[in-house]
């Protein structure tokens, strides 16, 4: 198959995403200039908040051809309060392309984003270390980062960066990037000032070598080149007996691993990255164009293809359509905008679908490819590709659609896509009541094109929930700019949850009597309600709840399923659930069993809903008020040494807890400290010193000694305007890092502060 359909997000917060995605327009001759983050002119960031603020705030996609490939493009969001973007992308990828600061390292958002491409079984990914021209940048020590973080446990560099052909460069720890050496290939591309590439066979034998004219005979890197060609081929054949036994078979002599074709490699590289026994390591600088030609050859040549991932069999010329949406938008001309990952036979314009998760009809008007904020319309979508659909009145993130004649077999709903729990809320006050009517259709709205965005009445009062202090900035401009209406956004409070009271439950709890067309009938729900135990964990569609059916399976969330006796009875179990009668918090924590229900002959079934609501919420009435639960964030403050006993000492007045100093301990994603990272061995990492201004000698000297980094868990409540705070507390040159940390249980004191801010004590 010549041409190959993937998916391919680049991920990690201001580590150059979307400076690489222009990078790879330009290259594939898609721009004919590039634009840049810092002027708001890139391709993917077309809205006016994104160009404004120079970060990504919601996932772009761009078909892009390159040599005999076409890869579908998705540029995601770094920041952590936009989660639901990355969420959304990795459930329909096939590939990955994770980038990281080579000054930096791992952080927490990388970890974050790994664990959610875990999750949604993203099978293959390239590790692309950016930025390696910045001072304190180290090609070595960002490779052992991802061991040390427990990335993957053998990482692959198939290139050596060259910081600059010339020697003295490296005595004086000059910072850079002019050229890379393919160690697969064993080519050298060498850019010279104007940004011009060009490719040079690198010798096969050690009298060629010493005689090379691009590469001074006393460079740096000239005796690490044949051992990092050859521990790449030795670590390779660990998975490849193939691979091995040819290696076993070549004459002795240090030049015998370079005689190896670079296309037997390339087989033996795929089929390991497919297995996801590898990680492939590149690197570059996207600003400089440097690299991007390596990521796109190895896109093209090592991550997966439609056809390379579990997938619906294709059978005969017509196979029925299988499609999920994994984002839906809205546009002022359009209208509602669906886009579709195909994942079995073809879509065609003026054609009606199923949506098997809300059991509704569609119509599709028009088909289009997205090349960012420009579309063109096609006739058709085949199978693999990622488009998007005019015209669908229902539909929403995670949906499935499928063929209306289709077999029952393909009528079963596709993998959801889960929003993150929401942690913080605002009032949104209409400015006249004319206004209200226009904001709650503008709020629903957006949240069906954002569904981390919750919208919730209490007490006559509307609450917009969102994943952070920015996101609700941005959940306030797109409802003034895109949707027209006037409102006024009030202050903004963290999303707190309750859990399970101590009380025991009263007799007949399971019993719930009503009057059905004159009649009095009696409906009986058994629920079994516990807390979570100690090491049992919640389920995300259920916003940290286990909730399971008779046979003790977890129930999917309630649009999942409709027309059955269950899908009834979810909607009840979500309708108590997101409104305690003790608090009016949503609850969590929770261990809810179905044992059996029982409705009268001749009922109708929709009764279940409001029995199962009522009775669970008697059960929760009488347990009384649980214990509180608070929205954390982890952070990662990185101050001078002058300041940071002032930092530690607001983190403790503010409640939070601080996990280490300097950058001694490995966090993860949950903001604890882990076991230790996977071990080197058997691994190539480059000496640091390959990297001049981050080598040892470097590192250890200058200004990189007077920077400390703090790593603390906090409350979120107290950290609202933490920005503020750093800048007065490190006299402006701290900076940090924020993200979610889950749900905590606060202590008896501060449940007390929380009752009397929601006005329940």
């Amino acid at each position: 198959m010549s041409k190959k359909h993937k998916s391919d997000p680049t991920t990690r917060l201001d580590s150059g995403k979307t400076t690489l995605t222009e990078s790879i327009l330009l290259k594939s001759s898609y721009l004919a200039s590039r634009g840049t983050v810092d002027t708001g002119s890139t391709t993917t960031d077309f809205l006016p908040a994104e160009r404004e603020r120079g970060i990504t705030i919601q996932s772009a996609s761009i078909p892009v051809k390159w040599k005999d490939w076409t890869f579908n493009l998705i540029d995601t969001p770094g920041h952590a309060d936009f989660g639901m973007e990355v969420e959304s992308a990795s459930r329909v990828v096939d590939g990955a392309v994770v980038l990281i600061d080579s000054v930096e390292g791992v952080e927490a958002q990388t970890k974050g984003v790994w664990k959610q491409l875990d999750r949604y079984g993203v099978p293959t990914r390239i590790m692309f270390l950016n930025k390696l021209d910045r001072p304190g940048a180290s090609f070595g020590a960002s490779l052992t980062s991802l061991l040390s973080n427990r990335l993957h446990p053998h990482p692959l560099a198939l290139i050596l960066p060259i910081a600059s052909f010339d020697p003295h460069h490296y005595a004086q720890a000059e910072p850079g990037i002019q050229g890379l050496v393919d160690l697969v290939k064993w080519e050298l591309w060498k850019w010279d000032a104007e940004g011009n590439v060009s490719r040079y066979p690198l010798p096969r034998d050690d009298e060629t070598f010493d005689n090379f004219p691009l590469i001074p005979p006393f460079h740096p890197i000239l005796p690490h080149l044949i051992p990092a060609r050859t521990q790449l081929l030795e670590n390779l054949s660990m998975f490849s007996e193939e691979l091995m036994e040819e290696l076993l078979g070549l004459p002795s002599g240090p030049t015998a691993y370079l005689q190896v074709d670079s296309s037997k490699i390339i087989r033996h590289l795929r089929k390991a990255t497919l297995q996801n026994e590898i990680l492939p390591v590149l690197g570059g600088s996207a600003m400089k164009d440097i690299g991007t030609d390596l990521v796109m050859d190895y896109v093209g040549e090592l991550l997966a293809s439609p056809i390379d991932v579990p997938h619906d069999l294709q059978v005969g010329t017509n196979p029925p359509v299988r499609m999920l949406a994994w984002k839906v938008a809205w546009d002022k001309k359009r209208g509602w905008m669906t886009f579709v990952r195909v994942y079995s036979g073809k879509v065609t314009r003026q054609s009606v679908v199923l949506n098997t998760s809300r059991n509704q009809r569609e119509r599709i008007s028009k088909l289009l490819l997205l090349y960012a904020a420009e579309a063109e319309e096609v006739d058709e979508l085949p199978y693999g590709s990622v488009g998007v659909i005019l015209g669908l009145k229902y539909t929403c993130t995670g949906d499935t659609l499928v063929s209306t004649g289709g077999p029952a077999s393909s009528r079963s709903v596709l993998r959801e896509i889960t929003p993150p729990p929401a942690v913080i809320a605002a009032s949104i006050i209409p400015q006249s009541h004319s206004d209200l009517e226009p904001v709650q259709e503008a709020l629903a709205a957006l949240a069906r094109t954002d569904p981390s965005v919750r919208v919730d009445m209490q007490e006559g009062q509307i609450l917009a929930y969102g994943m952070g202090a920015l996101h609700l900035e941005i959940v306030e401009g797109r409802l003034k700019d895109e949707w027209g209406v006037k409102f006024e956004l009030g202050q903004r409070r963290v999303s707190y949850r309750e859990g399970l009271g101590p009380g025991p439950s009263s007799p007949k709890s399971d019993i719930w009597q009503t009057d059905s067309g004159g009649k009095q009938v009696e409906i009986v729900v058994s629920l079994d309600v516990q807390p979570l135990a100690p090491e049992e964990k919640g389920d995300p569609i259920w916003d940290g709840n286990v909730v399971l059916d008779e046979k003790d399976q977890p129930f999917p969330s309630p649009d999942a399923l409709s027309g059955t006796p269950h899908a009834y009875i979810v909607q009840g179990i979500a309708s108590a659930l997101s409104n305690s009668p003790n608090s009016s918090l949503a609850l969590s924590h929770l261990h809810i069993k179905l044992n059996s229900f029982s409705l009268p002959t001749g009922s109708p079934i929709s009764l279940l809903t409001g029995a199962t609501a009522v009775i669970l919420r008697n059960r929760l009435r009488d347990a009384g008020v649980g214990p509180i639960l608070e929205p954390f964030v982890r952070l990662k403050i990185t101050v001078t040494d002058d300041s940071i006993g002032k930092v530690v000492k607001d983190l403790t007045e503010h409640g939070g807890e601080v996990l280490d100093l300097g950058s001694g301990a490995t966090l993860d994603v949950d903001g604890v400290e882990e076991i230790e990272g996977y071990p080197e061995d058997g691994v190539y990492v480059p000496p640091f010193d390959l990297s001049p201004s981050g080598g040892t000698d470097a590192r250890l000297s200058g200004t990189y000694r007077l920077k400390r980094s703090v790593h603390a868990i906090a409350p979120l409540s107290k950290m609202l305007d933490y920005s503020n705070r750093l800048r007065a507390l490190s006299g402006g040159h701290g900076t940090f890092e924020m993200s979610n940390a889950g749900f905590r249980e606060v202590s008896e004191g501060r449940k007390v502060e929380i009752l009397k801010e929601i006005g329940r004590a």
